[in-house]
């Protein structure tokens, strides 16, 4: 299945049925007066979070959504039927957003959220409904109300605890596939990570949702490489897991380059908490990694945690410093 994260579709809520103009026609009946009855409710779009769901990819083949159009009212005082509303599925984690991307019209982060976007046209009168003591037999009958039609564009920003991060190669996808049931590509080349992927970590009897997005390189948020347009995934995570290779020969400079990669980016990915871990430390000697963890403390001022997503040596200690982590920001969420 591909990846999609972004689409532009039609909506189209249903025109109100019109109302109809009838009169009484009744054996023994000489005065039967007008009965026309009311035009029915043009059907609704609401769109509604589904869980099972994880990719656009439904939208690529269908993009116009039109809701049914109310039925016309009939004689014998008879209302016309409602249209039937269209309900639209989409991901946890979809933003629905103005044809120039200007405004959010509606958030979906919760499984079985409903978003009513577009209401149905209001049906129209019969003659019936002007019937009064000086108009015995109107002949007026309105048409419905049409419905409402726009285009949106659907952005998914996938809901995770924890966003890896880290430049190309840099083991992101081995430690997903280390502590997830998650299977990503991985190969010994750059850019094998082609779209987000998700997985589920368990530590302690408790779970948490990880996401790994596309290496970043230099030059990511002005479009080199894949560019930034993936950062959008982890905007919601609690915690930044930070990955770095230690093969590389200046850690320190591998660190700063996605640091300024997510400062260029904003949307507060640069303020969120974050955790460095130096992987790949199966490759290097122990007067190696001691080096490479001391560069690399000093120039992101925090502790690093020597890893191996490939031997698991010291992934442990990590899964449960993400956990609490995790915790401590959804205290403070609810102390808010």
């Amino acid at each position: 299945m591909k990846f999609l994260d972004e689409c532009k579709i039609y909506l189209q809520s249903g025109d109100g049925g019109a109302g109809a103009c009838s009169f009484r026609r009744e054996r023994f009946i000489e005065f039967g007066g007008p009965d026309g009855g009311n035009g029915g409710k043009g059907g609704d779009i609401t769109f509604v979070g589904h869980q099972n769901l994880n990719t656009l990819i439904d939208f690529r083949y269908r993009q116009h959504f039109k809701a049914e159009k109310g039925h016309h009212g009939m004689g014998q005082n008879r209302t016309g039927g409602d249209g039937e509303g269209l309900e639209i599925a989409v991901p946890i984690g979809t933003q629905i957003l103005t044809e120039d991307k200007d405004e959010i019209l509606a958030d979906i982060t919760e499984p079985g959220q409903r978003v009513k976007l577009l209401k149905g046209g209001d049906g129209g009168f019969g003659n019936m409904h002007f019937k009064s003591s000086t108009n015995q037999a109107p002949r007026r009958a309105d048409d419905g109300w049409p419905g409402q039609e726009m285009w949106v564009w659907l952005r998914l920003k996938l809901i995770a605890d924890v966003g890896l991060v880290g430049l190309p190669n840099a083991g992101k996808s081995t430690f997903l596939a280390a502590v997830t049931r998650a299977r990503p590509k991985i190969a010994a080349y750059p850019f094998t990570t082609l779209h987000p992927n998700l997985g589920v970590a368990y530590v302690d009897e408790r779970e948490f949702v990880i996401a790994d997005i596309p290496g970043l390189i230099e030059g990511a948020h002005e479009g080199a490489g894949l560019g930034d347009r993936f950062l959008g995934h982890i905007e919601r995570c609690r915690v930044l897991l930070h990955l770095v290779d230690a093969t590389e020969e200046d850690v320190a400079a591998s660190w700063r380059t996605i640091r300024h990669e997510l400062k260029a980016y904003g949307n507060g990915l640069d303020k969120k908490p974050e955790i460095t871990a130096l992987n790949k430390i199966d490759a290097l000697t122990p007067e190696e990694i001691a080096a490479k963890q001391a560069q690399l403390k000093k120039a992101c001022r925090r502790a690093v945690h020597p890893i191996s997503g490939v031997s698991g040596e010291g992934v442990k200690d990590v899964l449960r410093l993400l956990d609490q982590t995790i915790q401590t920001a959804k205290n403070k969420g609810r102390e808010k």
